[in-house]
């Protein structure tokens, strides 16, 4: 008996390799002589370049860059292996795991030390680069990315924007000048791993689907939604290209459309590029059982989402797919039974997401352990 456990991260818990392995440890508990292969999965947000970085056996590079409240912190970036490439998670510089809940204002926050990053693997000869846009703080439409690379805001007065971009500023954008770009960029091929489709604007867009998950009021979605269309009136003028429509525009407050307009780059499923790199359906040939999961199985995870992409590959092989989610939207379920042959949440009692948080590594053991003993019923069952 073989199974394949191949897991998103479980945002602001646990990263996916720990997630993968907690759930192994509950399933070793009860089939001690199955055999077991742990494949940490991501979708364009964290755990993207470690993921990549491992699969091509590469290494990281850190620098200091601008943190999304303006602070200075150390962030890195990954050199795939033999020099190929490099891989840059936005989390990594501009996440919102780096702004504590309780200062969390997308008004305020800045996707400049993303730029920064992208900057320095640039300067470092790497013209090859992935960018994993999940897990942002901003709604900031990109700008400030692209301003650490180059772009100039300028006012209506033309006076030039020096400080960096964040969602508040832009409204007062009234000119772009992008002479000044990275010179590196002109041979650059940019590759955005993304997880999401959403467009730039309404209710599908950047500020109304991703602001409140970042800490906007319904106040500010309509405050933010306003700017992106009045900032991109200007860039769309200015650089003669259209992005607002574009699926995954919407992708990190807005800096996919950034990406697409400023830096041509290419647009691709985040969890495509990694379950490739990792060679996902090679691996799931002949798997008794696949279990993937995330921190929470909702509607946004049939959406371009690691579990997902797992769904899809087992299905084409005929294996067997589990989905482990730490909740479990309830008006979701029977979309997600189409799509995976069963869902299990982590958390079976009442508990405060702070709890629920410190238990995970538990949890998912006893998940794993639930869906071993499935399998052990459904072999009797045969039998």
């Amino acid at each position: 008996m073989r199974i394949v456990i191949a897991p998103d991260s479980f945002k602001e818990s646990l990263p996916a390799a720990a997630v993968a392995r907690a759930i192994a440890e509950g399933v070793r508990a009860v089939l001690p002589d199955a055999e077991l292969e742990a494949l940490p999965l991501a979708d364009g947000g964290e755990g993207t370049a470690a993921a990549l970085v491992a699969a091509s056996a590469g290494h990281f590079v850190a620098t200091e860059v601008t943190g999304p409240r303006g602070e200075r912190l150390r962030a890195s970036y990954g050199v795939l292996g033999g020099g190929r490439g490099a891989v840059i998670e936005m989390a990594s510089a501009s996440g919102l795991a780096l702004v504590p809940p309780a200062a969390r204002d997308p008004l305020e926050t800045t996707s400049y030390g993303t730029g920064e990053l992208i900057r320095a693997a640039l300067d470092a000869g790497l013209h090859v680069i992935v960018i994993a846009i999940g897990g942002s703080a901003t709604v900031d439409g990109g700008a400030g990315l692209v301003q650490a690379l180059g772009a100039v805001f300028r006012r209506a007065d033309g006076s030039t924007i020096a400080e960096p971009m964040t969602g508040a500023r832009l409204a007062e954008v009234a000119g772009v000048d992008v002479t000044h770009l990275h010179r590196g960029l002109r041979d650059a091929e940019l590759r955005i791993a993304c997880d999401v489709d959403n467009p730039l604007l309404g209710a599908h867009g950047a500020a109304a689907v991703f602001g409140p998950q970042k800490g906007a009021t319904a106040a500010q979605v309509a405050q933010l939604d306003a700017a992106l269309a009045a900032f991109y009136d200007v860039v769309e003028a200015s650089l003669g290209c259209s992005v607002r429509e574009r699926p995954g525009a919407g992708a990190a407050g807005g800096a996919g459309a950034a990406l697409l307009a400023f830096l041509g780059a290419t647009l691709q499923p985040g969890v495509t590029l990694v379950m490739d790199a990792l060679d996902l359906e090679t691996r799931l040939r002949g798997a008794t059982l696949v279990i993937t999961g995330e921190g929470r199985l909702d509607v946004q995870t049939l959406h371009g989402k690691a579990p997902s992409g797992v769904a899809r590959a087992a299905r084409a092989l005929d294996v067997p797919v589990v989905a482990i989610g730490g909740a479990i939207d309830a008006d979701a379920e029977q979309a997600l039974a189409a799509r995976f042959d069963a869902i299990e949440a982590c958390v079976t009692q009442p508990l405060s997401l702070d709890e629920a948080l410190h238990d995970a590594p538990a949890a998912l053991r006893r998940a794993g352990a639930r869906v071993a003993r499935w399998l052990q019923l459904a072999q009797r069952l045969r039998d």
